[in-house]
């Protein structure tokens, strides 16, 4: 049995994976209301304006005020807001990756409380695990966690600091900790210090130019789409049986496999960069992580859809046929 929902807010709305989330949630007919500082592209917006189910709203997630007025009347609430961040970053402004990270979980929790929603899911991440990820053979979400950079321990801290609130304050908490995301409306929205290789692969083929790796980069990767049928599901089951998830697809396949079906696709070639060789897809993400357990996400939530390494180069590239160059513009 599952029961209806009416309104989710996002917060972090407009990033790639809370408005794949969106998109779920509005295909099921229920309404979002998108929160975050930025806009959402206006090609999303255009594209979803004539259903009357989206609303957008600029604000701050640390602003407790303005949270808990875009939270009014919501049933459900995704806390996605964050800061991505990177080693240079981690240097520069560690004070701003905190307050985001962390210090917007409050405002979130209170307006979720006072508003008696009926859930809220916190959008964490594989980043949690740290460096546990190289040093199992798999992660279940039992695997002890040893978060190293910033954003790890941020991630880390949000999962117990929601999870506290939600007991203090009654309020049903649940965490997903996401896999490897890519895929549509994803962008370069300055709070993302490393964009995706498949991102990167698209501008390539933008270009014109050859599919050159410098890592072939192994992974658990899941199509953003998918990560939004997962989360739609998981707001709506009416009694998930574990506070903690992995949202992830159960398969490993390489980027450079990726990379080989979408030449084959377009007309060009993929390859490992050679000696000397400058990669038109420079690979940055920090190492080969194990794979995450998937077995509770499987047992409580809705069937959930994995388009792995060949339907989702297919369909990112005939997403990005349509929206990419409004979306990204100019990737010369």
């Amino acid at each position: 049995m599952e029961f209806h929902l009416l309104t989710t807010l996002i917060l972090g709305g407009a990033g790639f994976v809370g408005l794949n989330i969106a998109e779920a949630l509005m295909a099921s007919g229920q309404s979002v209301v998108l929160f975050d500082r930025s806009a959402p592209p206006p090609a999303f917006v255009e594209h979803h304006a004539a259903g009357g189910l989206l609303t957008v709203v600029q604000g701050d997630a640390t602003d407790a005020a303005a949270v808990h007025a875009a939270a009014k009347g919501c049933d459900t609430l995704v806390h996605g807001a964050a800061i991505t961040a990177g080693p240079d970053r981690e240097t520069t402004d560690p004070g701003l990756i905190l307050a985001v990270n962390n210090g917007s979980l409050v405002p979130a929790l209170e307006a979720a409380r006072d508003e008696g929603m009926k859930r809220v899911v916190i959008l964490s991440s594989g980043a949690a695990y740290g460096d546990a990820g190289f040093i199992h053979d798999d992660l279940d979400e039992d695997t002890p966690c040893d978060p190293v950079g910033l954003y790890s321990i941020t991630k880390f801290a949000s999962e117990r600091i929601a999870r506290r609130l939600g007991t203090l304050w009654k309020v049903d908490v649940r965490v997903v900790r996401l896999s490897a995301v890519f895929g549509p409306w994803e962008r370069d929205t300055g709070v993302r210090d490393t964009l995706s290789p498949h991102f990167r692969i698209m501008q390539a083929v933008s270009r014109g130019e050859p599919l050159i790796l410098n890592r072939a980069a192994v992974r658990d990767w899941i199509y953003a789409p998918d990560v939004g049928t997962a989360i739609a599901g998981l707001l709506a089951v009416e009694a998930p049986q574990y506070p903690v998830y992995n949202i992830s697809t159960g398969d490993r396949w390489t980027v450079l496999d990726w990379a080989k079906i979408v030449a084959g696709l377009t007309g060009t070639e993929a390859s490992m960069a050679g000696p000397g060789e400058t990669p038109t897809v420079p690979v940055k993400d920090s190492g080969d992580r194990a794979p995450m357990r998937i077995e509770r996400m499987l047992a409580d939530l809705p069937p959930a859809r994995n388009s792995g390494c060949e339907d989702s180069a297919r369909a990112y590239l005939d997403w990005w046929k349509t929206f990419g160059p409004a979306v990204v513009g100019d990737v010369a």
